[in-house]
């Protein structure tokens, strides 16, 4: 069983930055392919952006594509989520998520099997 803690939100101005990060315990954090996604009220939970096990191969949405930067410090058992160019419409509940296919980062929300408890982000104009 792994245990996913988010940290990291807050409120910031339109073209500030964030930086989140998920500290995993419980588990074998290498042995997992990390993902963010986010949900806005009245919207389904969205992917944002996924890492495979060992950092080589990322994925993001075309919404933060050149904007967020997805990492990963196996040795600290976290993921890290850069966000710059913050816009309104940023604006949500974050989420990270472990899967034990470890070699995608292009997975749907379905084939994660751990979630974290969510940080809020709020943008304002």
């Amino acid at each position: 069983q792994v245990q996913l803690v988010e940290s990291g939100g807050g409120l910031v101005q339109a073209g500030g930055s964030l930086r989140l990060s998920c500290v995993a315990s419980g588990g074998t954090f290498s042995s997992y392919a990390m993902g963010w996604f986010r949900q806005a009220p009245g919207n389904e939970r969205e992917f944002v952006a996924g890492i495979t096990w060992g950092g080589g191969s990322t994925y993001y949405a075309d919404s933060v594509e050149g904007r967020f930067t997805i990492s990963r410090d196996n040795s600290k058992k976290t993921s890290y989520l850069q966000m710059n160019s913050l816009k309104p419409e940023d604006t949500a509940v974050y989420y990270c998520a472990a899967s034990r296919k470890y070699y995608s980062a292009i997975l749907p929300k379905d084939e994660y099997d751990y979630w974290g408890q969510g940080t809020q982000v709020t943008v304002s104009s």
